[in-house]
Order: structure tokens, then C-alpha cells, then sequence
């Protein structure tokens, strides 16, 4: 017979390991569930050149700061070691390979099942699973007739490939805005937005713009931070500002439609294209829990602040504006992982007093 754990989480990136911190710190009972081969989330799969947008110091797990100097932006890589070394710190106890293929509950205990056929059994689960196996494409008419080649930025890596070519990036957040950066080095690239660029000071009063979100509490717990989560703001990083003013990369007012050679624009003018690539987000990767319920029609888990509306026993951490704009980021885990394994805390205590 299966052990009933306390909590069964599923996914081993950084919302995982944040979850697993502050579990083994409660003494709960617990596995970490993930379906690779390493506890490094999504990383790995991220474009080579990609940058933190926030310093090292306020980038960090708890309980294990990143072994960076405060003020320098992590690379890619970077992060990849420091979440092997996190999961390795704290004996973590993570069951690799397992991807979740289901999710049921019967008499208040769920049952999770595995691809290989492993069934684990819990009184609570985290879904910790992210939303980059699922990414968001918006249906642009006439898509089909484009002979170029459309991506999402989800299989972007390296701007090798765009050399001399034309190059459309589709968004102004902070992925979209760093691709264009380093693509325009080597490509003719132009932003497609539906709004101009938003772009926010690296540097206020000679900090960093992290210390004041930290200051003010923007980064932890505040209906501003979700909105922000929502928004496109971007950091200006390495003198964006004055490269997009240079109109390098150029920004326009989003295309209509395709067609066979590229894009038209919403003045009627056609411009033939090489490329376009989506950088558009991404939406939750929670379809296992399909049977369960607790999803919207799009998909979306129904919570607050992490926890289920729905379901008993069933919680959230990585979620983008889960509880602040940083909730889907290195620094912003930490607080929501904590913010639900107390909660969960609270409900075994109660249900441990009933009996």
C-alpha cells in the first residue's frame, strides 16, 4: 500500500524547490515530482543570452542566496547550476523522471499517476508545474499562406540562424524586447506591438529599481504588484531606451495578416519577411488535473493567492500575479511557496485535532 504523504508537489523548477524549502522546514511529509532529469525547470530551454531583470541579490530562492556579486544581472546558465545546487543543499527530496500523466481524489486524499505507471498519494498537492511546455500563439489571418517561417520564442536560442535575414518579433515585454535587442545586431528586426514599448528606469536615485519594489512592498504582497504582473513593462536594460529611439530595432503598430511573402501592416503596406517570431507568453500547464476540475475555460487554474476556489487541498506556486508581479520569478516563489505551506500547515493541524 501506497504511504499517504502531507503534500505531493508537482515539478522541480524553482517553484518546486521553493515549495520543498519551506515544507522540510514545517517537517511535512513530502515528495518533489519531476519530469526530467534535473531540477532546473524550464531553464535549460530558455534562449542562450537570456538575462535575469533583476541583480543577484534579489534573486535568490530562500534560504540559499546565488553565488553572483549582488549587483551583476545572472545569465541563463547561471541559474541552471544555482537550482542543482539549491535541490542538492537541501536534500531535497525530488523523484526524478516522473512526468504526471493524471490527478484524482477520492475521500479527500488524492492519488497521482505517473507516465511509467507510478502512483503516488497525498493529502495535499502543489502544482508547481509552470506554464513553458505551454505556449501562446495568437491566430494572425492568413497564417497558413506565409511562406516564411513562423516561431514562438519558447524554441528561440541563438540570432545565428537570422543573420541578413528580415525579422518581425511580435510583443513588447521583456522577452520580446531583449530577443529584438540581440537579433537586430544581426537581422533587420523590427517590434511588433500593440502599444509602444513601456519601458522602466534600470536605476532610481542611484539604486537599483528592485531595491525600491522591495522597499515599498510592491514585490511581495500588494493588488499593484498583480496588475503589474499583467502589464509590459520592460526594464531598461543595457540602453534600450535609446536603441529603440535609434529605431534599433524599429517598432510598429502590430500587422493585420500575413501573406505569402510576410506581413500586412495595419496601414495596408506589405512587407516581405524571413521570420516571425512570437514572443507572445505562455498559459498554465496544468491539464492533468483535467478530471479534478478547478480550471476556467481557458485553462487557468480558479484560485487565490495560490489556493484552489474549488478544490480542498489542491495549491498553486509560479503562477504568474499569483500574489505579486514577481510571483512567476526567482525572487517572487519564495514568499507564495511559503504564503501556501503555512496554509496547508494550518489544515493538517485541524484535521489532526478532529481526530
Amino acid at each position: 500500500m501506497e504511504p499517504i504523504w502531507d503534500v505531493i508537489v508537482i515539478g522541480g523548477g524553482q517553484a518546486g524547490l521553493a515549495s520543498g524549502y519551506h515544507l522540510k522546514k514545517k517537517r511535512l511529509s513530502f515528495l518533489i515530482l519531476e519530469a526530467g532529469g534535473a531540477a532546473v525547470g524550464a531553464w535549460p530551454q530558455y534562449y542562450d543570452n537570456l538575462k535575469l531583470f533583476s541583480p543577484a541579490k534579489y534573486s535568490s530562492l530562500p534560504g540559499l542566496s546565488i553565488d553572483s556579486p549582488g549587483d551583476r544581472y545572472p545569465q541563463r546558465d547561471e541559474v541552471i547550476q544555482y537550482l542543482k545546487d539549491y535541490a542538492s543543499h537541501f536534500g531535497l527530496p525530488l523523484v526524478y523522471n516522473s512526468h504526471v500523466d493524471q490527478v484524482s481524489k477520492e475521500s479527500g486524499v488524492f492519488t497521482v499517476t505517473t507516465s511509467s505507471g507510478e502512483k503516488y498519494v497525498a493529502r495535499n498537492l502543489i502544482l508547481a508545474t509552470g506554464s513553458f511546455s505551454r505556449p501562446y500563439t495568437p491566430s494572425i489571418p492568413n497564417h497558413e499562406q506565409f511562406e516564411g517561417e513562423i516561431l514562438h520564442s519558447a524554441t528561440y536560442r541563438t540570432p545565428a540562424p537570422f543573420h541578413n535575414q528580415s525579422v518581425i518579433v511580435v510583443g513588447r515585454g521583456n522577452s520580446a524586447v531583449q530577443i529584438a535587442m540581440e537579433l537586430s545586431e544581426v537581422a533587420e528586426t523590427t517590434l511588433a506591438v500593440r502599444e509602444p514599448v513601456a519601458l522602466i528606469p534600470q536605476r532610481l536615485l542611484g539604486q537599483d529599481i528592485h531595491f525600491w519594489f522591495k522597499l515599498t512592498g510592491i514585490d511581495s504582497f500588494w493588488k499593484f504588484g498583480k496588475s503589474f504582473a499583467n502589464g509590459s513593462s520592460v526594464l531598461d536594460l543595457d540602453g534600450y531606451k535609446q536603441r529603440l529611439k535609434a529605431g534599433n530595432p524599429k517598432q510598429k503598430k502590430m500587422f493585420t495578416a500575413f501573406y505569402d511573402r510576410g506581413v500586412i501592416w495595419s496601414d495596408g503596406t506589405q512587407e516581405e519577411v524571413q521570420t516571425v517570431i512570437f514572443a507572445t507568453g505562455y498559459r498554465s500547464n496544468v491539464s492533468y488535473i483535467d478530471a479534478l476540475g478547478g480550471l476556467d475555460g481557458q485553462g487557468e487554474p480558479e484560485q487565490k493567492n495560490g489556493i484552489s476556489k474549488t478544490i480542498p487541498g489542491l495549491y498553486f506556486v509560479g503562477l504568474s500575479g499569483q500574489r505579486s508581479f514577481a510571483s512567476a520569478t526567482l525572487r517572487g516563489v519564495g514568499p507564495d511557496a511559503e504564503y501556501v505551506v503555512k496554509h496547508i500547515q494550518n489544515n493538517l493541524e485541524k484535521q489532526n485535532n478532529l481526530k
